[in-house]
């Protein structure tokens, strides 16, 4: 930020982030299995000094979570917060050596990578030419031919299989509530000042044509209870649609 981008203020210069767990990691075979990937992964992340954490259910490979495999993934949480101790000092691992040299590997990749992206004109241009989602696609099928060779090993998918049968309980939506919130949505738009919502939706779609900041606007567009599908209407009317 300081050498990069001339920051001065001391708090624009830190390092914070927020951290998910990894969902691509999450398995529907024994999925109980991703209580524990998901530990761990929590842990790193603490270990790591993470600002902000979310943790994955255990059944998110399957389906939209159950309260059940929520409250699990909550409980994750706390039990490092409050029974490991992990976050009793600021940084628990400070001196270890295999971390400092997994550091320097991922900061040497990084840089590699904005030095590509720089060179081909930005993340825009880098986007456009399709180089994001190629990367994305090819890292997914090398990881996938790994898994498929065994030289990554998944428990419960390609090692330690078992036949049993699944009794985990997943979560099914009654589909009155699809009807409830059409007819919510229906109310907003018949109550709501016609004239205000048209006026915001082209006062949006001439800001984006332009160099204008659009999140105050954005902001004004929500209190005023313009839909989100509205906004990205909008919004699409002018930028268009991206395709890969």
């Amino acid at each position: 930020m300081r050498d990069r981008f001339g920051a001065v203020e001391p708090r624009s210069q830190m390092l914070r982030f927020h951290t998910q767990t990894g969902g691509s990691t999450l398995t529907a075979q024994q999925p109980e299995n991703n209580i524990v990937r998901t530990t761990l992964q929590a842990l790193a992340a603490v270990m790591g000094g993470t600002q902000s954490l979310h943790t994955n259910s255990m059944d998110e490979a399957l389906s939209l979570p159950t309260e059940k495999a929520v409250q699990i993934a909550l409980r994750t949480q706390q039990i490092i917060a409050y029974e490991s101790g992990v976050a009793d000092t600021v940084d628990p691992l400070a001196g270890s050596y295999v971390i400092e040299q997994l550091t320097d590997a991922i900061e040497e990749g990084v840089n590699a990578y904005i030095h590509t992206v720089d060179e081909m004109g930005g993340a825009l241009e880098a986007i456009g030419n399709g180089y994001i989602q190629r990367e994305i696609q090819e890292s997914a099928y090398r990881y996938q031919k790994a898994v498929e060779a065994q030289d990554e090993i998944v428990v419960g998918v390609n090692a330690f299989e078992s036949d049993d049968k699944m009794d985990l309980e997943t979560l099914k939506v009654d589909p009155a509530l699809e009807v409830n919130r059409r007819e919510e949505l229906a109310r907003l738009r018949q109550f709501r000042p016609q004239e205000v919502v048209s006026g915001l939706l082209t006062r949006l779609e001439n800001v984006a044509d332009s160099d204008e900041n659009l999140m105050p606007l954005f902001v004004e567009c929500v209190k005023n209870d313009l839909t989100l599908g509205e906004i990205c209407g909008a919004l699409r009317k002018v930028w268009g649609e991206y395709q890969p």
